[in-house]
């Protein structure tokens, strides 16, 4: 049978279970793991960065069978596996600083239960992304791998709305700047976009 094309996928497991073509990336993962604390990738659209992401995701959740044949099979700890925080802005259109707010606090809920923590502050977006972060290290002894995909979409819905843009881009940046002081949890946080 022959292998299909993987336009406008981005999910690792997709690819690699339905029998997509992809081509082997996989050693960019355990370099970035290896050698760095924080990374920013900027490429155009449609360059894989979404997809690189969720590769990522799921080297750190410990999914070995995902990379069979691949790079990282033979070059990758798999007895480790790490807490991810993965927060993807591109899922909707945000309308606004408020709307921003929410779907962030929704997305720390999600990752609550998925992790199995309880953070206490749960109306606050920033002080329950720095709780969840210290709470996920704590629990599992291990350094937290945050994942954020699409970070500047929510300013580029409203690029043309100045006002909002502004008030979009605060939030961001208040979000972006937690894991920061967190440097000895959090090895590897990848903003991209």
């Amino acid at each position: 049978m022959a292998k299909k094309l993987p336009i406008g996928i981005s999910s690792f497991e997709e690819i690699r279970k339905e029998n997509y073509h992809y081509v082997d990336k996989t050693h960019y993962v355990a370099k970035l793991a290896e050698e760095g604390k924080y990374y920013f990738l900027s490429r155009p659209r449609r360059f894989g960065k979404s997809l690189f992401v969720d590769t990522l995701k799921k080297a750190f959740l410990g999914r070995q069978e995902l990379f069979e044949g691949l790079y990282l099979q033979d070059n990758w700890d798999w007895a480790q596996t790490y807490p991810v925080i993965h927060l993807d802005f591109g899922g909707r259109v945000i309308e606004d600083a408020e709307d921003l707010k929410q779907i962030i606090l929704q997305k720390l809920k999600e990752t609550q239960e998925i992790l199995e923590i309880t953070c206490e502050n749960q109306d606050d977006y920033r002080a329950c992304f720095n709780e969840l972060i210290k709470r996920s290290a704590k629990k599992y002894s291990k350094q937290v791998e945050a994942l954020i995909d699409e970070y500047d979409k929510p300013i580029l819905d409203r690029i043309k709305e100045r006002d909002k843009a502004c008030e979009i881009r605060k939030v961001l940046k208040s979000l972006y700047s937690v894991p920061k002081p967190l440097i000895a949890i959090s090895s590897l946080s990848l903003l991209q976009g």
